[in-house]
């Protein structure tokens, strides 16, 4: 009797194991990506436009009211970095990471311990160079200097990202390259972005990947995980329309996310299995709303996807 009751027991037990097991799992895969990982939802404030230095109080308080936890910087806009941090930490807001230009005193070929300074009174940890150093005998045009890249320059700037990373490193701040669509043109067998990848060394450089302009090009944003696990370390969260035309020119044609031809219930994870923490909502004009209004639908997709 007593032998019949504990197996009954143990059976009862081990069935509402299971249930419970079953439930908790099936409420975990219910959990929205961002809450399970108990990972913030950025916003690259270049989405913003110029309006966001002029009313930068404003903006920020309406960035963080629509959800967004943390930003990353493009440029100081024309503030110091002491007033930065105030604004962000008035808004209720971190800055984890900034774009840094290659070229200028203030950039990648200034004096990088203060620069080092100064993104530690912001609060970032990392600083990212959002574009390539163009060559100085192809001018400053972005656009026409991505195509005339050799195989030469683009070992120049691996070599360049390494030389200052290198000395980052030591002031306590992380060095990453943001990609657009040119780093993917067929260069000889390779391409600019598999130069970079190949020759930065991965315990000074990271990456960012822009999966907009990576879609863009042409490119799977998931074959590119795969092929470089642990490089890429932030992503911009940026959708395209379908009616995209593949290229290497700075061309697209932009949307808001979740409703573009990106697969972000199945690019999140691979984002986040490969290594990627910081993730940014960002949007390239022209935009068919306002800038915040645009920013808030992303916001409310990207917050409530379930991946």
């Amino acid at each position: 009797m007593h032998e019949h009751l504990s197996r009954r027991s143990l059976l009862g037990a081990g069935a509402a194991l299971l249930g419970a097991t079953l439930a908790n799992g099936a409420n975990a895969a219910a959990t929205p990506f961002f809450q399970r990982h108990k990972l913030p939802v950025g916003i690259q404030l270049y989405s913003l436009g110029p309006d966001l230095a002029k009313a930068l109080d404003a903006q920020l308080a309406t960035v963080a009211k629509i959800g967004f936890k943390s930003v990353e910087l493009a440029g100081y806009l024309g503030r110091t970095p002491a007033e930065l941090r105030a604004a962000f930490d008035k808004a209720g807001l971190v800055c984890p990471a900034a774009h840094i230009s290659p070229k200028g005193p203030n950039g990648f070929s200034g004096d990088l311990n203060k620069l080092a300074d100064e993104l530690h009174v912001i609060g970032a940890k990392a600083a990212i160079m959002p574009i390539l150093y163009i060559p100085d005998r192809l001018g400053d045009d972005l656009r026409q200097a991505g195509s005339q890249m050799t195989a030469d320059d683009w070992k120049w700037n691996a070599d360049f990202l390494n030389e200052k990373a290198a000395v980052l490193k030591k002031a306590g701040i992380v060095t990453g390259y943001h990609n657009h669509n040119f780093e993917f043109a067929p260069l000889g067998g390779t391409s600019g972005m598999e130069i970079l990848l190949k020759g930065t060394d991965p315990s000074l450089v990271t990456f960012e990947m822009d999966a907009g302009w990576v879609t863009a090009a042409g490119q799977d944003p998931f074959a590119l995980l795969k092929a470089h696990p642990g490089r890429f370390t932030q992503m911009h969260v940026k959708d395209i329309k379908p009616s995209t035309t593949f290229n290497f020119a700075l061309k697209q044609d932009p949307t808001e996310v979740g409703g573009g031809m990106i697969d972000w219930k199945k690019l999140l994870p691979a984002a986040y299995a490969g290594g990627v923490r910081g993730f940014y909502y960002e949007q390239e004009p022209p935009f068919a709303h306002t800038r915040l209004e645009s920013a808030k639908i992303s916001f409310d997709y990207i917050s409530k996807v379930v991946a």
